[in-house]
């Protein structure tokens, strides 16, 4: 099965329900088959994207999908430089891009250009399934981007184990507001198709806009990153707001500080949240911290359930999952280390090689540990931990003790190179308000963290910066800090 024949399904049962805009099924159906008919006689082996999220996105997955071809949408938020030798990568391909971005796109030997309203219409043929479905750029956030390789049976299979045929009820309505490069992008589209849910799409995310579209279009369901939860908060409270269509909103995608989830839970007592983590190479999510999850946590007076509000929950039934050591020895529970996973939908691809073991085993570079109920705890990703003396220090449980004070608006912890030490922890926050005194401020989070944790995590620096970098999808961007923090340091000592 390919992911057009989950279109296929849904269009022959309910082909009169809304899908997309003024589409419904049965027309969206119709237009991918007609796109997918041009598409076929391009000559071409992918079908590209360089835009904001619109309602092109799913006709064109789901006509690329019809014609065998990888549909590729590429991050336009690259530099020139890097999106075009992205695009000389998927030659020969159609690419369609958005009038800002044309310009960047063009004079590529291979890459042919349209806008979106210039989509190529044809004959609709026979269709069948491509030996791949999907090629998403990784983020590179430690590195050279890699293209992930996701496969008709990673995508279906995650979208058959976590989706009802049909589930959704006619009023259901998802908001898609993350951008079409992220694995989240593709899997909306998956999943609102088969569940049959009207699918509304924000093109550029601000909080006021977001609020805005959810209330206009009466959106059931939504899906955020940690950067965007907190200020559309932020929006709800200053206007008053509850928006009682919303019944479910998911996160994922980096941290999400556990203080901002308490407050999303008090001003949305109707709304289930959702707590979803998984990688692109994973075809989305792998574990799930539920609605009656967070319910709980909250609810809770033992530390050890009240916890599980800053972990990302369980791993889905049809997904295997270890955390294993340097070694590769498989730990117990409390002992922290790499996470593993394996399952029908973990693809662990890439163009240039394949990371899986023999066993089929996934290393998402991504370290965690399990509770004795089987929640997952994630501690930052691999090549973050911070080696203090040969003693590993986890940033992420760094963080969250200076997110529990309330000057601490947003942080990130990283190591930086120390004579003594090898490497210490150095933590730059953005604070709630303006600091008076910042060298008070850095003594009193570093006793806060002190009392909380020990003298060995306790940053040895606390600055204080107006915003940190960070991807669009939330992931902190530890190696542009860390060499802001090295050029700061080096010109301080010189």
């Amino acid at each position: 099965m390919d992911p057009s024949v989950l279109l296929e399904m849904v269009a022959g049962a309910a082909p009169d329900r809304t899908a997309l805009g003024a589409l419904t099924y049965g027309e969206l159906q119709e237009r991918a088959r007609s796109v997918a008919g041009g598409l076929a006689g391009a000559g071409v082996r992918h079908v590209g994207y360089v835009d904001e999220y619109s309602e092109t996105v799913p006709v064109l997955f789901y006509a690329a999908a019809t014609a065998g071809l990888p549909f590729v949408p590429l991050n336009y938020r690259l530099s020139d430089e890097a999106l075009r030798a992205a695009l000389a990568r998927i030659a020969p391909a159609v690419v369609v891009a958005g009038q800002r971005q044309r310009q960047r796109c063009a004079g590529i030997e291979g890459i042919t250009v349209l806008g979106p309203d210039e989509l190529p219409a044809g004959p609709a043929g026979p269709s069948g399934p491509g030996d791949v479905s999907v090629l998403l750029f990784t983020s590179g956030t430690s590195g050279e981007p890699k293209a992930a390789v996701l496969r008709p049976g990673h995508l279906c299979s995650y979208v058959l184990s976590t989706v009802d045929f049909l589930g959704a009820g006619e009023d259901e309505a998802q908001l898609v507001s993350v951008p079409p490069y992220h694995i989240a992008g593709i899997s909306t589209i998956l999943t609102s198709v088969f569940a049959g849910r009207r699918i509304v799409v924000l093109p550029a995310f601000t909080a006021q806009a977001w609020v805005d579209l959810v209330r206009a279009e009466s959106v059931t369901h939504a899906m955020v990153v940690p950067t965007m939860l907190g200020r559309i908060l932020d929006v709800l409270q200053a206007r008053g707001e509850s928006l009682p269509a919303l019944r479910h909103l998911s996160y994922g995608g980096g941290r999400m500080p556990a203080p901002v989830v308490e407050r999303a839970l008090r001003l949305l007592p109707h709304v289930d949240l959702v707590n979803a983590y998984g990688l692109t190479e994973t075809s989305s999510t792998i574990a799930v911290l539920g609605p009656q999850d967070h319910r709980d946590a909250i609810a809770a007076s033992e530390p050890a359930v009240r916890a599980r509000l800053g972990s990302v929950g369980r791993p889905l039934p049809t997904v295997e999952l270890e955390i294993r050591d340097a070694a590769g020895a498989v730990l117990p529970p409390g002992e922290p280390g790499e996470i593993f996973v394996r399952g029908e939908q973990v693809s662990g691809e890439y163009l240039s090689h394949t990371a899986t073991d023999a066993g089929g085993w996934f290393p998402t570079r991504d370290r965690g540990w399990l509770d004795a109920q089987g929640y997952l705890f994630l501690d930052g990703r691999a090549d973050d931990v911070i080696v203090r003396g040969g003693e590993n220090l986890s940033p992420g449980e760094i963080e969250d003790a200076l997110l529990t004070h309330p000057v601490v608006d947003d942080v990130i912890v990283l190591g930086v190179p120390d004579t003594e030490w090898g490497e210490v922890p150095v933590a730059a926050i953005v604070p709630v308000g303006p600091v008076a005194d910042e060298a008070a401020l850095e003594r009193e989070l570093q006793a806060h963290v002190r009392e909380r944790l020990r003298s060995a995590k306790t940053p040895a620096r606390v600055v204080v910066r107006e915003t940190l970098p960070h991807t669009d999808t939330g992931k902190a961007l530890r190696r542009v800090l860390r060499a802001e923090l090295v050029i700061e340091a080096t010109a301080r000592d010189s």
